[in-house]
């Protein structure tokens, strides 16, 4: 960060509005927030001094790197959250960036794809669930599980070693006997009132303890438990706790690794080429390398490998339940101080970032530094095959739709509604058979207010079209630069999800314009493409590479479409049901939202979790608890 003075009046292309943003700007810790023309958030930044780190990067004269050059070019539109420590900054800017994932960022891959073990600790006898994302609910996650196949082989051994429940809360509650798992030794039949809340409760923290590497805690526990049964002659219960630890020796056996001295730490390497970087993380638990998982990192070209570790330490560890008290590092990394307070705030006691110089830490290291690099290998390698196989793709699309030109560029639009209500269209862009996000467009239908498929799917194309041809126009007179007119662009390939009503709505949109553009129509129910003029559809082979592509575009739109509407009911929901509870303005409502995700974590948290969102404080968590909880009553 620059200590001269920052004469944001040298710089004359900055707007009259950003001007006064900019001199508005408090000299405090907090986030940054950067908006494009149409509201987007495009950037999130974290600083010491608000003042002086946003009013950086408009200095006249400042040398950006190209990633950041393009990104002040979007520029419209400033807005800020004061925190009162780095810290707060550092946690608030990681939850941000998870929420919006800004065009900008550099953020970890999104891993709601990956799948977690989740502990529901908010039941009686609590089971043990394979789940696609976590949530602030109390419970205990462990993962994400990059590989299914190692999720599902710890899955198995831990149903094989503790007997959990496996069936569902209905089940639970009906059951008269106890069910075949009972009769096999997978489970205790807390259904039937076989084992104690108390018994189980020590069960479900043996799973615990394995789920994060503490195999010695087990062993010691079962020992105990056996060695009493024994002495009170229940001798077939000791001999089920007997078997739980021979199969958790085994376990520990398999997983002995020389790691440097019996404590518990993560060793997390980078490697990065080509544009791509990748993340590798070793577990190390008492000693032992118990996992590791590698996570590939968005939006990182051109930044130095400092900043990418750190970008990975605080998402990844803000979204993790455990974190061990020292974290080894191949080097030092930006902001190394606020992030260890942070680490330690969360942890409860401190937690150390160290970067081995010799020794058996330094040998880790360097072996998890050369995990990552054979992953980012094959990774490259895999982009290389992908590319070859898209190319035949595309060449197949033009040769079965007869396209006059390579569809490079594809669009597709999809609609969704709920029940007549929030009717939204999506689109999304693939260019070269991969998705391009920052060409995604999102439509709230505003002339559709039953659902009316074929209305909202006419308005949709018709603003995206509208879009562009304004575009050109503007391009014409040089109001804007071409880097800018991202919808000047006309698609190759315009796809619409529907068959012949859909396609027919667009086609007539496509005439009035005077616009050549192909359009197809895919209909979900048989995979059928209805090209204008014709009755008989074109059927591609279901394994067709071409048809893979198309599917991938379509099931694209349908994802965003959904998300969106979801996203805008939550919204609706949660400004209904807050709009009357005293105290709770909009900037409330919206910070709540943020911080705790959705309408029904706002209902279930407590008091003090409410009272520490930004913006609250107690009595205004106090008076939405009551609004929200009016069989508990208020306090006296």
């Amino acid at each position: 960060m620059s200590k001269k003075p920052i004469k944001i009046e040298d710089n004359q292309e900055i707007s009259s509005h950003l001007r006064q943003q900019l001199q508005a700007l408090p000299d405090s810790p907090g986030v940054y927030i950067m908006r494009d023309s149409e509201g987007i958030i495009i950037y999130v930044g974290k600083a010491t001094s608000l003042k002086q780190r946003v009013r950086s990067y408009f200095q006249a004269g400042t040398k950006h790197s190209p990633k950041t050059a393009m990104q002040m070019t979007k520029v419209m539109d400033l807005e800020w959250v004061v925190v009162e420590s780095p810290v707060e900054a550092l946690i608030l800017e990681s939850n941000l960036i998870k929420e919006h994932d800004p065009k900008y960022n550099i953020s970890l891959r999104d891993d709601k794809h990956y799948p977690y073990l989740k502990i529901c600790l908010n039941e009686k006898f609590p089971r043990m669930l394979v789940v696609r994302s976590t949530k602030n609910d109390r419970n205990r996650y462990f993962g994400p599980y990059v590989s299914s196949s190692a999720m599902h082989l710890t899955e198995k051994i831990i149903r094989n070693i503790f007997p959990l429940r496996t069936c569902g809360n209905s089940d639970f509650k009906s059951r008269t006997r106890p069910c075949l798992n009972k009769h096999i030794g997978k489970c205790l039949a807390p259904c039937m009132g076989k084992i104690s809340k108390e018994d189980y409760a020590k069960l479900v923290e043996q799973v615990i303890y394995f789920l994060e590497g503490r195999t010695d805690d087990i062993v010691k526990s079962l020992t105990a438990a056996m060695n009493k049964a024994s002495k009170d002659m229940r001798f077939e219960e000791a001999a089920r706790y007997r078997d739980q630890i021979e199969a958790v020796k085994l376990v520990q056996c398999r997983q002995q690794m020389d790691a440097a001295a019996d404590s518990d730490r993560d060793v997390v390497a980078l490697a990065a080429s080509a544009g791509q970087a990748v993340v590798q993380v070793f577990f190390v638990r008492e000693g032992k390398v118990v996992g590791k998982e590698h996570f590939f990192m968005d939006n990182s070209e051109g930044a130095q490998a400092g900043e990418i570790l750190a970008v990975f330490i605080s998402q990844y560890y803000n979204g993790n339940d455990f974190i061990p008290p020292e974290i080894c590092l191949p080097m030092e990394i930006d902001d190394s101080k606020n992030i260890e307070n942070w680490l330690s705030q969360k942890r409860g006691v401190k937690v150390e970032l160290i970067v081995p110089q010799k020794g058996s830490k330094k040998r880790l290291v360097d072996l998890v530094t050369h995990n990552a690099e054979l992953v980012l290998a094959r990774e490259l390698e895999i982009l290389a095959t992908g590319e070859t196989a898209r190319s035949k793709a595309l060449e197949e699309l033009q040769y079965k739709m007869g396209l006059p030109k390579l569809p490079y560029r594809i669009e597709c639009f999809d609609n969704s509604h709920w029940q007549g209500t929030y009717t939204v269209s999506a689109m999304t862009t693939f260019c070269g058979g991969l998705p391009v996000k920052h060409l995604y467009r999102r439509f709230r239908i505003k002339t559709v207010c039953n659902g009316d498929d074929y209305a909202a799917m006419a308005e949709a194309v018709s603003r995206r079209l509208g879009r562009g041809i304004e575009e050109r126009e503007k391009l014409k007179k040089g109001e804007i630069r071409p880097e800018e007119a991202l919808m000047a662009e006309w698609p190759d390939l315009l796809l619409i999800d529907g068959g012949k009503g859909q396609l027919s709505v667009v086609v007539g949109i496509l005439e009035a314009l005077q616009l050549d553009i192909p359009v197809w129509g895919l209909a979900e129910r048989f995979e059928e493409l209805y090209e204008p003029g014709h009755s008989e559809p074109l059927i591609l082979d279901k394994n067709s590479p071409a048809l893979q592509l198309l599917q991938r575009v379509r099931d694209e739109s349908h994802r965003f479409a959904i998300s969106y509407q979801r996203k805008l009911r939550q919204k609706g929901q949660v400004s209904s049901l807050l709009d009357n509870v005293p105290g709770i303005g909009p900037n409330r409502r919206r910070a709540l939202l943020l911080a705790l995700g959705s309408l029904e974590n706002i209902v279930e948290a407590s008091v003090e979790e409410l009272a520490l969102v930004n913006t609250m404080n107690k009595r205004a968590a106090q008076s939405l608890y009551d609004y929200l909880h009016p069989e508990a009553g208020g306090e006296e």
